[in-house]
């Protein structure tokens, strides 16, 4: 029997066995390795080490962005509508791995160009990698509503992918500058892509397979009617734009806690790890707690505990005076973060069962597709919320480690105060939330 034949025939009539389990979740590692690997460290490669501009660096970027959104929910719609012998997801995920490990090496392994072929190598090579990322990754998601088909497979089938994710993120921030540092930038490029394929492909051969007869046999529904159900969906709605708030505030975190560290704890800049540590470190533990929760209530219900828990360790960093006692309110936040990871996906599939049953089409594609666009306005939020609190406070980078008094409370504001405004409005989104069965 041949490999296609084999994948052909591959289909799942009950719930996932605990090893098929753990190869779907095994996807999360190599996905936020890369992930973690180019947001962190791409800007500084193409400008530190390159001496490309910053501002071309920063258009590129931005045209990042918007592609990167807008193939969202292009690649999501077109993937509800594939009728193929092999399925509707996994003829996408086994095409687009390959490009998508070889285009994210490539990004770190330009050859000797002056600074506008190097920009321009940039483009070509990240709006392959997005293409493939999108195809790739949407469709895995795409896959987790219909491998694990109730509330309960789902929180137990969310938990292994959720802690190779954060293993994923973490690895991909600690281990990148030790491999460039030590091996250089392209050894460092293929090391982490000869991992990040080894992983997707068992993932994909043992976790990733489609449910018999999930495909319905009508015709796909037409495209002005999936944008109608998507965007007039009364739980999809208030879903996306709590999630839009939720990842907002997240974003505001990451992004303040280096200024927070060197400029209000008056400590060195790598005691940031120290706090990013303390919130991962409580999280993975964290989500097999939210995930037995989830089981014993309700999607909705254990949503907004998670909101609520996030929300109020948040605030408590307005008050640590050392690296120390915000590490341990990094403890409360991870508890919160395990159950914003552990929870959002349960409730968007949950939206999807329920379209499925109103509509008779499974369109998990759409619905990760435009929920993938819409979060994507976080990072345009956090930078502006950044900026505005940042100079309104008085903040000067000329002046070193001599700031104002101000900026002490303006950061502890960014910190603290700001998300948790905007975790109060994704509570309030999720609270309007209809779907309240279990």
């Amino acid at each position: 029997m041949s490999l296609l034949t084999g994948i052909r025939d591959r289909r799942l009539d009950a719930a996932p066995t605990r090893s098929q389990t753990v190869a779907f979740g095994a996807s999360g590692f190599p996905i936020q390795l890369m992930t973690q690997t180019f947001s962190a460290f791409v800007v500084y490669f193409y400008v530190a080490h390159l001496a490309v501009p910053a501002e071309w660096v920063a258009a590129a970027m931005i045209a990042h962005g918007i592609l990167n959104a807008v193939l969202n929910p292009v690649v999501g719609a077109v993937s509800d509508r594939l009728r193929t012998p092999w399925g509707r997801r996994i003829p996408w995920i086994g095409l687009g791995i390959v490009p998508l490990v070889v285009a994210f090496a490539l990004v770190w392994m330009p050859p000797e160009l002056p600074a506008g072929g190097l920009i321009a190598w940039f483009l070509v090579v990240v709006a392959v990698y997005d293409v493939a990322f999108v195809v790739v990754v949407l469709n895995i998601s795409a896959l987790f509503p219909e491998i694990f088909r109730t509330t309960q497979e789902r929180a137990r089938g969310n938990v292994p992918r959720q802690i190779f994710g954060i293993l994923g993120m973490v690895l991909g921030t600690a281990l990148a500058p030790m491999l460039y540092g030590a091996l250089g930038w392209p050894a460092m490029a293929l090391i982490l892509g000869a991992v990040s394929l080894g992983m997707l492909l068992w993932s994909f051969r043992l976790g990733m397979i489609e449910r018999r007869g999930a495909v319905v046999a009508e015709a796909p529904m037409p495209w002005r009617a999936q944008l109608r159900h998507t965007f007039t969906n009364r739980a999809f709605v208030p879903y996306v734009l709590g999630s839009l708030m939720v990842q907002t505030s997240i974003a505001i975190i990451i992004a303040a806690i280096p200024f927070y560290v060197r400029y209000s704890l008056h400590a060195a800049e790598g005691e940031a790890s120290v706090l990013l540590g303390a919130i991962f470190a409580s999280a993975i533990p964290s989500i097999i707690g939210w995930g037995a929760f989830v089981r014993r209530t309700s999607p909705r219900t254990a949503l907004l505990v998670a909101v609520a828990v996030f929300g109020v360790a948040v605030l408590c960093f307005l008050w640590p005076g050392s690296v120390l006692g915000a590490a341990l309110v990094g403890l409360g936040v991870g508890v919160g973060v395990g159950g914003l990871l552990q929870l959002l996906e349960i409730v968007l599939s949950q939206i999807i069962d329920d379209d499925a049953d109103r509509t008779g089409h499974r369109r998990e594609g759409m619905y990760f597709g435009v929920n993938g666009f819409v979060v994507r306005g976080a990072v345009v939020l956090q930078a502006i919320v950044a900026a505005w609190v940042l100079n309104a406070a008085g903040f000067d980078a000329t002046l070193g480690d001599a700031q104002p008094n101000a900026v002490d409370g303006g950061i502890r504001i960014m910190l603290a105060v700001v998300p948790l405004g905007f975790t109060a409005l994704a509570w309030l989104c999720f609270w309007l939330y209809p779907i309240r069965r279990r």
